[in-house]
């Protein structure tokens, strides 16, 4: 039921303690946790959960770039928790305060460095549970790893607030790409069992951007708000995945090996976002229930440009672009803070315990995650072009 323990392995939460670290000793020096990826456009996310403000530090960047901050702000708000029932109460405005690189709208050539203020913290919510490893999160992993000197406060560096920054980045990625005529854009592809619409252009994309709930169709997004809500309701919560899709990129972009491999590249950003578990392209794990003949993608010649038939490879052979649109899709887990109770383990007693989390929690990611995942997929794309 919904007030008892989800495991059923009927193990006893009072069995003798083992050692936390299971007799290894750890030789590592404990340094700052890694928030910088790119190469071209180089990005550094920084903050906490429930520290003053989270940020971000864009360099590389071309000098004399516009940016419309209207424009970027509206992707921010995609993304902004407190706005309904299917998110976390947590009020944010996500509001930018720009400390350096953009001069009269324009990049002057400094490193482009914005803050997103914490403005709704409630961190006593964790202090009863702060030794209680919760499950699905990186309580433990990050415990072991940072000698516990890492913040557990909602999560600390780990939150998905980090995402806020993301998309800050992502949103000028956009607009870089935009101006090449290059888009991204992505919708709900899945919740709980609960499918949408397939991709067909660009055109249908954009309209999900302007929808509170990011899908093609409408009578399936309502589908899975129930689904969310039925899970809520439950003190549960429900995962889901992102489809995403790249227009305008050329053919010949990237490489077979690893480090500039295209189907590499987008991996890299996309295992960034917290929650995503599986990135798959093109026709992804439907590859394993195909023939050649239904998985090749015919070729054509249109106005002396080459085309395919069907796109079941992603726009992305042999590591290489081909052309055709870049297309992921990206599942996301669960949000593993439920209201549930959980076998866990008391990291400070090294014991079994119970967990009961308070606080507020997301019954769903998925909803909000969909500009975040433009994001990276935007970043990606300005690293593949090298811009």
């Amino acid at each position: 039921g919904a007030g008892s323990p989800s495991p059923s392995w009927g193990r006893s939460v009072s069995a003798s303690p083992t050692p936390i670290s299971g007799g290894i000793t750890r030789t590592w020096e404990v340094r700052s946790m890694s928030s910088e990826f790119g190469n071209i456009i180089r990005v550094s996310v920084f903050g906490q959960s429930h520290g003053k403000a989270v940020g971000v530090v864009v360099d590389g960047l071309p000098a004399g770039e516009a940016i419309d901050l209207e424009e970027l702000q509206r992707f921010l708000d995609r993304r902004r928790p407190g706005t309904g029932p299917l998110s976390t109460t947590r009020k944010e405005t996500d509001v930018p305060e720009f400390l350096s690189g953009l001069e009269g709208g324009k990049t002057c050539g400094a490193p482009l460095c914005a803050v997103i203020e914490n403005t709704d913290t409630r961190s006593g919510d964790y202090e009863r549970t702060k030794d209680l490893a919760r499950p699905g999160h990186a309580d433990y992993a990050a415990r072991m790893r940072y000698q516990g000197f890492n913040d557990y406060r909602g999560g600390g560096h780990f939150s998905g607030r980090l995402t806020a920054p993301l998309v800050f980045a992502g949103g000028v990625a956009k607009q870089l790409l935009a101006q090449k005529n290059i888009y991204v854009g992505a919708h709900i592809s899945t919740v709980y069992g609960v499918n949408d619409d397939a991709l067909e252009d660009w055109e249908s994309l954009r309209a999900c951007a302007a929808k509170d709930f990011p899908v093609l169709s409408d009578e399936k997004g309502a589908e899975m708000q129930q689904a969310i809500l039925e899970a809520k309701n439950e003190q549960d919560s429900v995962g889901g995945a992102i489809e995403c899709a790249v227009f305008g990129l050329p053919a010949g972009l990237g490489e077979p090996d690893f480090g500039r491999n295209a189907e590499g590249i987008f991996s890299q950003y996309l295992f960034a976002v917290p929650a995503v578990k599986a990135v798959a392209f093109g026709a992804g794990t439907a590859f394993a229930l195909m023939r050649g003949s239904e998985a090749n993608d015919p070729l054509y010649m249109d106005g002396g440009v080459v085309r395919a038939e069907q796109n079941c490879a992603g726009g992305i052979n042999g590591g290489i672009t081909n052309g055709m649109p870049l297309v992921f899709e990206a599942t996301l887990r669960p949000t593993p803070s439920i209201a549930r109770q959980q076998f866990t383990v008391d990291l400070a007693k090294g014991e079994n315990a119970v967990l009961e989390l308070k606080g507020r929690h997301d019954p769903c990611v998925i909803h909000r995650a969909v500009p975040v995942i433009e994001a990276a997929a935007a970043l990606a794309a300005c690293e593949l072009l090298g811009i």
